[in-house]
């Protein structure tokens, strides 16, 4: 179990320790207010099943000026948690066993545990020696894909150490979970997935959904047969990416997508980056195809779909109501560019929204730092959730729709019997947990420490 932070060298050598870097908070019982962090030592949390948390901050309920929300109440609280689930929620000081473990979070603020919803784990530049991706200006993704067909063979001998140590960082970011897409090409073969699996076993304490993903094109990189042996070793999603741009043949690379879902049953995550018209006929082929098939229903993420961004009006509304009636899902990493996503729509007729980093580094991007609480920030941003209640909000689409308050300011999470996956953060409430992406000093798996700082 990895319980330090994950730098490069800590990790690399496995001389993973913990420390004792604690933090104080300001501990009044009524509005949450600014953050004042001082540090002491402190012991390690327990490694037991059953112990209690002392002094940790709940939210307890939004303040109001007439209509408006302008605060939010906390209070502390000492929970007692026993095999993975809160089993006692007390007022701080009130219910205190002296034979459980105990940590002292000293006015730290709990928060749902984060997931990760789209990454890939496979193939980084993380842990390893800087290197900025080439530029990109006038490269076509089937640039791209040429050159990851020369940086593949170099990353896979630390493709394993670099993918656990990518694990430890999402942990220290406060995720217990994600779904990692995991290269199936003819130059990797099933080598990127080997070692993403034995990354994995090493790490039973985090939660990982597998796609397999044909990113030099499923028909054209011709690995229809990789695909299908990636499903029989147990992988939970056919990927997919831009059957028009890629594969050169929408209909005909969406159906042997398909197909194999079918065939073995499993849900289908599909990368699609078009913005041109093949990209909104992508979609909607998606959702015929799904009308047409109903054991697909509820199986489909389209990942980016940048194509409806493109999508206004009418056009826009029937397209989501479309996606809404097959339960298609969408994740996106929030991007910042000429098009903006319309998450919110999509949201309110229904459908599932999802986050995820995408990349923490690598020949697309070095801009990830892992943090989802980072991208929940970006959401309050673009969305125009700047105000306590927006910025509380947009937390939502860290945690897979969780919040400690409901949209009325009522506490809904932790409850007694609620999954003890969590993370405390040094902030007031979820409002400057978003605002100013707080940082995480300790993060728990149905009831375990898996980090802490």
């Amino acid at each position: 179990m990895q319980l330090s932070s994950p730098s490069r060298r800590d990790f690399l050598s496995q001389t993973v320790r913990w420390t004792a870097a604690g933090s104080l908070l300001a501990a009044g019982m009524g509005h949450a207010s600014q953050t004042v962090v001082t540090h002491s030592e402190r012991p390690a949390l327990p490694r037991t099943r059953h112990y209690q948390l002392l002094n940790v901050r709940l939210e307890e309920g939004f303040e109001r000026e007439g209509n408006e929300v302008i605060a939010t109440r906390t209070a502390l609280y000492d929970i007692t948690i026993n095999d993975g689930k809160f089993i006692a929620i007390d007022p701080a000081g009130s219910a205190r066993n002296s034979d459980l473990a105990n940590w002292d979070a000293q006015g730290l603020l709990l928060l749902p545990r984060t997931r990760d919803m789209h990454i890939h784990l496979d193939k980084t530049f993380y842990s390893g020696p800087w290197q900025a991706p080439r530029p990109r200006q006038g490269k076509t993704i089937m640039d791209m894909i040429a050159r990851e067909q020369v940086l593949i063979p170099q990353l896979l001998p630390t493709s394993q150490a670099r993918a656990e140590a990518l694990i430890g960082l999402l942990q220290s970011k406060g995720s217990t979970a994600a779904r990692s897409h995991c290269n199936i090409d003819p130059v990797s073969g099933l080598k990127s997935l080997e070692h993403l699996k034995l990354a994995l076993a090493n790490h039973p304490d985090f939660d990982c959904e597998i796609v397999a993903f044909p990113q030099h094109g499923l028909l054209h990189s011709k690995v229809d047969g990789l695909m299908r042996e990636a499903m029989a070793l147990g992988v939970q999603y056919v990927g997919g990416l831009d059957p028009t741009n890629v594969d050169g043949a929408m209909q005909a690379s969406l159906d042997a997508m398909f197909q194999i879902a079918l065939d073995y049953q499993r849900g289908v995550d599909i990368h699609l980056h078009e913005t041109s018209p093949a990209g909104v006929a992508a979609i909607q082929y998606m959702v015929d195809t799904i009308a047409k098939n109903p054991q697909l229903k509820g199986k489909v993420t389209l990942s980016h779909g940048f194509a409806l961004g493109t999508l206004e009006g009418k056009a826009l509304d029937q397209m989501i109501d479309g996606m809404a009636e097959q339960q298609m899902s969408v994740a996106s990493t929030i991007p910042i560019g000429k098009l903006t996503m319309p998450l919110p729509q999509l949201q309110a007729a229904g459908i599932t929204v999802m986050t995820g980093t995408d990349s923490v580094i690598d020949h697309w991007s070095p801009f990830g730092s892992g943090s989802m609480l980072e991208k929940a920030n970006l959401y309050a941003q673009l969305y125009r959730g700047s105000d306590e209640f927006g910025l509380s909000r947009a937390l939502h689409i860290a945690t897979g729709g969780i919040l400690p308050l409901s949209n009325q300011g009522e506490r809904q999470w932790p409850q007694l019997q609620d999954e003890a996956s969590m993370m405390l953060v040094a902030a007031s409430c979820s409002a400057e947990a978003v605002a100013r992406i707080a940082p995480v000093h300790a993060t728990f798996r149905r009831g375990t420490a898996v980090y802490a700082a």
